[in-house]
């Protein structure tokens, strides 16, 4: 029996971004003649604070409220950024789609541009991702990298407050001055193009979000996933640059979707609409890796994997907490063995002494 026509019930986490790529879940499938309601489902984790990120991480508290919905059958299915998933799942749920990927990038966002080398000294950065942070220390160790946690317009406007309001009270005084200077024969010259009305309006809504922001800390920059940027809308309101992937390999399955559902006459036919092969052949490669090597979804561990031919190429890189240590290798599986391939990686990785560099990093951010 076809599910076309009946209404299919998907949860989403509620942030604006889990909704934005929510949505592209439900026009392709609207594409193909299926109706979709998004359930919007407040999860563990949206209620968090920064102190128990680590321990959010290992539970999968953006995604298991989610799937209980499935087990529960409130929902058809749940939709999760695969970057966010616990790599083991209730016995009675599938991954049964998942859609081609976006960017699996990471971007650094300035508020000028300055790619990483062009920051200062002791430069302040962004981010609550144990990789993302051993990698930038790793890159440049004089970094001195901050927590920041919140949605994607949220960490923008943390970065952007400062420099924005600190040219808003500039502008207000110029302002000031050229309105005493009216009427006036003296040699003042109103130094910029635009009025502060004029300046105001060209803001985008994140910049204007800025200059109403409390400062708590001030970041010269910060780390975010590109595909993040990408489905949120804000890549073309901000600077930034993409992150050399062999310094900075991605997170497993960044950049991709997972839509869960039952193991059900459902999921043959999400699959069938939605999946995506050479995505699912990639994710799961990197997944499989994650999970023998027992990284959870926060280690700090990147592995990106691309169908090159007849192989998956596969980077990999794990650190110490710090970024003083990494164990770096890259190798290329066979497409048709890929999960067999991706076990050996693991192995060999263990070997080399992977597992344990995840296990003192994660105990260290305790």
């Amino acid at each position: 029996m076809s599910h076309r026509g009946k209404e299919l019930r998907l949860a989403t986490r509620g942030s604006d971004l889990a909704i934005r790529q929510s949505g592209e879940v439900k026009a392709a499938l609207e594409d193909r003649r299926y109706s979709v309601e998004l359930v919007e489902v407040a999860t563990t984790g949206d209620q968090l604070d920064d102190a128990l990120i680590t321990e959010l991480g290992k539970t999968g508290a953006f995604v298991r409220d989610l799937d209980q919905q499935v087990l529960d059958g409130d929902v058809d299915g749940a939709i999760h950024s695969m970057k966010d998933m616990p790599t083991e799942h209730p016995n009675e749920l599938i991954v049964a789609a998942v859609p081609e990927r976006a960017s699996a990038k990471d971007a650094l966002v300035t508020p000028d541009g300055k790619p990483i080398d062009a920051l200062p000294d002791g430069a302040v950065v962004g981010t609550s991702s144990l990789r993302r942070k051993a990698q930038l220390l790793n890159f440049r160790p004089d970094l001195t990298v901050e927590p920041l946690r919140g949605n994607v317009d949220t960490r923008i406007e943390k970065l952007l407050a400062p420099v924005l309001q600190a040219e808003h009270e500039e502008r207000t005084e110029e302002e000031k001055e050229r309105k005493g200077h009216v009427g006036k024969k003296d040699s003042y010259e109103f130094p910029y193009d635009k009025n502060i009305d004029e300046w105001f309006n060209d803001l985008s809504e994140v910049g204007r979000g800025a200059l109403e922001r409390d400062i708590e800390t001030e970041y010269d920059a910060i780390v975010l996933a590109e595909a993040g940027l990408q489905r949120s809308g804000l890549a073309h309101h901000v600077e930034y640059e993409r992150l050399p992937p062999k310094q900075f390999v991605p997170a497993p399955g960044q950049g991709a979707l997972a839509v869960m559902t039952l193991d059900s006459e459902l999921a043959h036919d999400l699959h069938t609409v939605l999946d995506h092969p050479r995505t699912r052949v990639e994710t799961t490669v990197e997944r499989t890796i994650l999970r023998e090597l027992n990284g959870g979804c926060i280690a700090p561990i990147g592995v990106h994997s691309i169908i090159q031919g007849e192989n998956v190429h596969v980077d990999v890189q794990v650190f110490s907490q710090d970024g003083s240590e990494v164990i770096s290798l890259k190798r290329d599986v066979p497409v048709e063995t890929h999960v067999t391939g991706a076990k050996q990686v693991a192995n060999e990785l263990a070997e080399r002494g992977a597992r344990d560099l995840i296990a003192e990093a994660r105990e260290g951010s305790e």
